[in-house]
């Protein structure tokens, strides 16, 4: 499994559209073959920040998302909503996805 983190600060005025703003790019990116997942976060801490946390079942699928018409898409028009670049962590782990926490079981 292959983890990308990206944190996308965004213009004040934009941020509570945000969310709506990736709606399409999200679903589109779920739909792809090798997505594991997709999913949003939005910081308690740093004010208009936002935290996409994807899976990719392999490199070939994470390299199949970066060519995407969605991905070119987004790239167009990210520029004009972003307040800075955005910061990334790649990582490659073992596993297909989410499991249960074994330091926490809720029975």
């Amino acid at each position: 499994m292959l983890l990308t983190v990206v944190k996308f600060t965004v213009r004040p005025e934009r941020s509570e559209q945000w969310l709506d703003l990736v709606d399409d790019y999200t679903l589109a990116t779920r739909r792809e073959p090798g997505t594991l997942f997709a999913e949003w976060s939005r910081s308690t801490d740093v004010p208009h920040q936002f935290v996409l946390v994807a899976a990719f079942a392999s490199a070939e699928a994470r390299a199949a998302h970066t060519r995407s018409a969605h991905f070119a898409a987004a790239r167009s028009w990210l520029p004009g909503v972003l307040a800075r670049t955005p910061d990334v962590v790649r990582a490659q782990g073992p596993g297909a996805g989410w499991i249960p926490m074994r330091e926490l079981r809720i029975d």
